[in-house]
This record gives structure tokens, sequence and C-alpha cells, in this order.
């Protein structure tokens, strides 16, 4: 590294965010200095491939360290609350992987030491709008190409039912498949549609790890009404699924229809529709999916903390997206519509 480092990183957790390093030192103002992983094999694999950074195994460690200035946390759903606090409280920018948290009060905790310390940036890695066939369709939708959007559909496919039944996401006391998977869905329609959600119902399942060491739902189903433009009005309404048993590969799944016209994406093909007419030619769509890395969203992340550029996603719009998750898995509990309470 040369003499222009104005930003030190640091990564918790090496599953995934083994991928943000290339992610941070993209821009070369920025190096990650310090590794960290809980499983000391994991550690020492990752470090073999990317040597002479400082190692730990003690997350603490890294979040008290004056010398990082900005910290991935990629740790187990159940560790992110804690860290993301201890982050705050120290003064550390935070990039944090799905899910920023597990329940309301986690919830309440985080939103008010941010809201505490205006410092602090904190984005997520909701990585569906860096793929180049959503932000096409969202040019389409604001340019009005598709009228007037009233209803959408998105299925978090998840394909990896092994990773429920047989690894951790089965050992932590608590698992959403809502805020592990349902959650990019979600951060996806709250940007194409630039509405919020106002209400949820859903309802859920655990057919297919029936069985299983995996205690929580394996399935669920949500339905969103947005809020309405006006008073004469009807909000949007949406329907969001996390399906993690599905008997196919990983994929999302995305129905967006208007006035004008409808955009189609399923597992073998991706086509918008301009004509109700039987006859007439759809629109075959070519544009990459996904087409993005794991850490496509830490160079936007890492300009906003040295420029003082909007990121790529705001705290408010991580928060916002976690409102509307923490909303669905209340209704799950009460099976009754839920309104959703934003920071």
């Amino acid at each position: 590294m040369g003499n222009d480092i104005q930003l030190n990183a640091a990564i918790i957790g090496l599953g995934v965010g083994e991928r943000h390093i290339s992610g941070y030192e993209a821009d070369p103002r920025c190096q990650v200095t310090a590794l960290c992983d809980i499983d000391e094999n994991k550690l020492n694999e990752v470090s073999q491939r990317n040597p002479g950074l400082r190692l730990s195994t003690n997350p603490n460690e890294i979040l008290e360290d004056p010398t990082i200035d900005v910290v991935t946390i990629a740790s187990y759903d159940d560790a992110h609350c804690d860290q993301v606090l201890m982050a705050i409280e120290n003064g550390k920018h935070i990039f944090v992987e799905k899910p920023l948290c597990l329940n309301q009060q986690e919830f309440e905790d985080i939103s008010g030491a941010l809201k505490a310390h205006e410092n602090i940036r904190l984005s997520s890695n909701l990585i569906l709008r860096r793929t180049p066939r959503f932000i096409e369709l969202r040019k389409r939708i604001t340019q009005g190409e598709l009228g007037d959007i009233y209803y959408l559909e998105g299925d978090y496919d998840y394909g990896r039912l092994h990773k429920l039944t047989e690894g951790w996401r089965g050992k932590i006391p608590f698992y959403s498949v809502v805020y592990g998977g349902a959650i990019h869905l979600i951060d996806l329609i709250l940007w194409l549609t630039k509405s919020r959600v106002q209400e949820v119902f859903a309802l859920g399942s655990r057919k297919v790890t029936e069985g299983t060491a995996f205690r929580h739902y394996d399935l669920v189903s949500a339905l969103l009404k947005f809020e309405s433009g006006s008073s004469n009005s009807d909000g949007i309404l949406a329907k969001i699924t996390a399906n993690f048993g599905s008997v196919v590969p990983h994929h999302h799944k995305l129905c967006v229809y208007g006035t004008e016209g409808t955009f189609n994406q399923g597992h073998t093909d991706t086509t918008y529709f301009h004509s109700r007419n039987p006859s007439a030619d759809v629109e075959q769509v070519i544009d990459p999916y996904p087409g993005a890395a794991k850490g496509d969203m830490l160079p936007s992340f890492v300009k906003s903390l040295l420029d003082g550029t909007p990121a790529e996603i705001s705290e408010k719009e991580v928060l916002d997206a976690m409102s509307v998750g923490l909303a669905i898995e209340k209704s799950l509990e009460t099976k009754k519509l839920e309104q959703v309470n934003y920071a």
C-alpha cells in the first residue's frame, strides 16, 4: 500500500466476509488491516489466501481497536446487534451483512444508537440493487414505461436446504428466513417503487424441514400494502415469499405489474410484456443476472465515507427494509394484519 491510505477496514466473519476484502480495496484509499473469525481453522484458511493481515478470533478486539475506521460485520445473525452497537460506541462505520438484527428491541437499540451518533455511517449488503436487469427495470419504471405500478411479486427461492438442516442456521436460537432471505426482495421492491409499505399480513410453515434440527419456518409468504399516493388512490400491493425448502437452484423470481406493461423474471427466462394480445411479441431480457459480486456495494460505501457522497444504501433504507421484515415476523406471531413501524 502507498501513502494515500485514509481508511483502515476490518472484517468480522469470513464466510461471505472474505469477499469484502476486494470491495474495500477497490478504492486505493482504503486498506483491510485485520480479519476475524471465531473459527480458528477458518481464520487461518482465509489468511493463507490473504497474507500479511492481523488475525483475531475475538470480535471485541477488533471492535475496540482505535486504528480501525470501518468494520464489516458478517458473523452469525445472532451476533449482529451486539457487534453493531459496539462498533457504533467505538466510533466505527459499519457495513453489515443482512440481517441488521433479529427483533424489535434490537432494532430500537440500533436505531437509537445511530441517532445518538450521527457521524457514524451504516450500510448493508442488499446486493440485488446491483443486478443490471433490475437497474434497467427501475429506470423503465421511473420513466413510466410500465405505467402506474399496482402489484409486485418477489420470491426468494433459496435452493440450499442443507444450510438450514446441517449448518449454523439450525443451531442458533432463532433464524428467520424473512431476515436472512426475503429481506433482499423487500429492499428491492422498496427501491423499485420508491414507496413505503404501510401494513403486512404473513403466514408460514415448516413442512420441508419437519423432523430436522431446524425449528423455525422454512417458508414464509407475506402480503404487503403500500402507502397510497393520494386520498382517492389505492396503494400498491405486493407479495413476498421466502421459500427455503424449494427444489430449485437459488433464484430471485420477480414480477412487476403496471397499467401499461409487465416485467416477469422466472427460473428459465425474463421478459417484458407490452400488450395483452397473446399474439404480440414479448421483449426478452438479456441484461445480466445476478451480475454482481458480494463486495460490489463496498466501493460506494467507502467513497461515501471519504468524499461525503451518498452510499448506494443509506442508513434509512437499511432501517426501512428491516422495519418491513419486523412487521412480517410480528404478523407470523399474531396471525393478524400488522402496521409497519418505521424508525
